[in-house]
C-alpha cells in the first residue's frame, strides 16, 4: 500500500486504560479482593450447607474444616490477593466425597479396635474408634458410596457466583468506567 495511510485515534483507548490503571491502583483493586474474599466464605458455607443437607457421618472435624482459620482448611490469597484457594485439608474428606472401599485391595475383612455400644436388640447404636481398645468390630470389603457434597457445592455455588458476579462487573464498569 504505497503512498497510503491510515490514521487512527487512539485518545478513547488512551483515556479508557488510564482509567483502568488508577482503578487498579487504587480503591477497585481493594473491592476486587474484597469481593474475593466474600465470594470464598460463601463457597466456604455453602459446601457447609451440603455436609449438613447430605447427612455426612463425621465428627464435625470435617465441617468444620470448610471455615476460615481451622483445623484443616485451606484459605491461601496469592497474586497480591487475586487468587483465592479455598479447601479442605482434612485427610478423609474425599472419600467421604467420592466414596471408597473399606479395606485395602486384597483384603476381605480387618478388625478395628474400638468402643462398641449396643442396643437392647443386640445391635451396634454406636461405635467409637479407640485404638487402645480390646473390643472393636470386623470390617468386610464393600464399596461406600460417597456423599458427593462437594460436587454438589461446586454446583450450587457456580449458579449463585454466575449472577452475583455479572451485577458487581456491571456496578465497578458503571462507577469507574462510566458503563
Amino acid at each position: 500500500m504505497s503512498g497510503k495511510y491510515v490514521d487512527i485515534d487512539m485518545s478513547e483507548f488512551k483515556e479508557f486504560f488510564g482509567s483502568l490503571e488508577r482503578a487498579a491502583k487504587g480503591e477497585f483493586r481493594k473491592e476486587l479482593e474484597l469481593f474475593l474474599e466474600g465470594v470464598g466464605f460463601d463457597f466456604l458455607r455453602v459446601v457447609q450447607d451440603e455436609i449438613v443437607r447430605k447427612k455426612v457421618m463425621d465428627t464435625r472435624l470435617l465441617l468444620a474444616s470448610f471455615e476460615k482459620g481451622s483445623d484443616g482448611n485451606v484459605w491461601e490469597l496469592t497474586d497480591g490477593g487475586l487468587t483465592l484457594e479455598i479447601g479442605t485439608n482434612v485427610e478423609y474428606a474425599k472419600y467421604v466425597n467420592d466414596g471408597h472401599w473399606t479395606n485395602p485391595k486384597g483384603v476381605s475383612q480387618r478388625f478395628v479396635p474400638g468402643d462398641v455400644e449396643f442396643g437392647e436388640d443386640g445391635k451396634i447404636i454406636k461405635f467409637t474408634y479407640n485404638p487402645a481398645a480390646k473390643s472393636g468390630m470386623m470390617l468386610k470389603q464393600h464399596w461406600v458410596e460417597g456423599k458427593h457434597y462437594f460436587d454438589s457445592a461446586l454446583r450450587i455455588f457456580n449458579k449463585i457466583f454466575k449472577a452475583s458476579a455479572e451485577v458487581k462487573v456491571q456496578e465497578w464498569l458503571d462507577r469507574y468506567f462510566g458503563g
